[in-house]
């Protein structure tokens, strides 16, 4: 696992020890970002089942400004303090270990949006349908911004879910990439 572009270009990054999480390969990484960037002038991200932090890690590395990184797992959240340090990005991240519907509270009460927000949940136990609807319900996507889906290439996504429509949908092998920009 290596970072794809940007600043840290070829950073190598420590995966989660054990077999509970799933790294998001580089060829499904650099698929996103040429959706959705490739690079960025600034703005911010949520990475909420980060895992090692690859995918807000990338994307600090392509140009984002702040990125908040939440995982449930204790291995994870000290994985990805250790990828932040390696990357020289602990000073623009917040990383907190919680489950993703708690984090969006707390999110929605410090009044925060994102221009980027990442969704890998553990594929056996997704539910990123509601997760979206929260999302769009609670204003957390900035008016541009992007929210991008990465599930079992079998499921599929609403075409809409609330002011959020998908954009682009893609398969790699196993992976399935869902992206989700805001509609009025």
């Amino acid at each position: 696992m290596r970072v794809i572009s940007g600043e840290c270009k070829g950073r190598p990054l420590k995966a989660v020890p054990g077999s509970g999480t799933r790294p998001t390969t580089d060829k499904v990484k650099e698929a996103i970002f040429n959706i959705i960037g490739p690079y960025f002038d600034s703005g911010s991200g949520l990475d909420l089942f980060a895992g090692s932090g690859g995918l807000g890690i990338e994307a600090l590395s392509r140009g984002l400004e702040k990125v908040i990184f939440v995982d449930k797992d204790f291995n994870a959240i000290k994985t990805i303090k250790s990828n932040l340090d390696h990357c020289g990005y602990s000073e623009r991240s917040e990383v907190y270990r919680n489950e993703a519907g708690r984090a969006l509270k707390a999110v929605i009460k410090r009044e925060l949006t994102f221009d980027y927000i990442f969704l890998d949940p553990p594929y056996k136990k997704q539910k990123l349908q509601q997760l979206l609807e929260h999302i769009d319900e609670n204003g957390l996507l900035n008016e541009s911004g992007y929210v991008v889906c990465e599930h079992g290439s079998e499921i599929v996504l609403p075409e809409e879910a609330g002011t959020l429509k998908i954009i682009r949908t893609e398969s790699y092998g196993i992976i399935g990439i869902t992206i989700y920009k805001r509609h009025f």
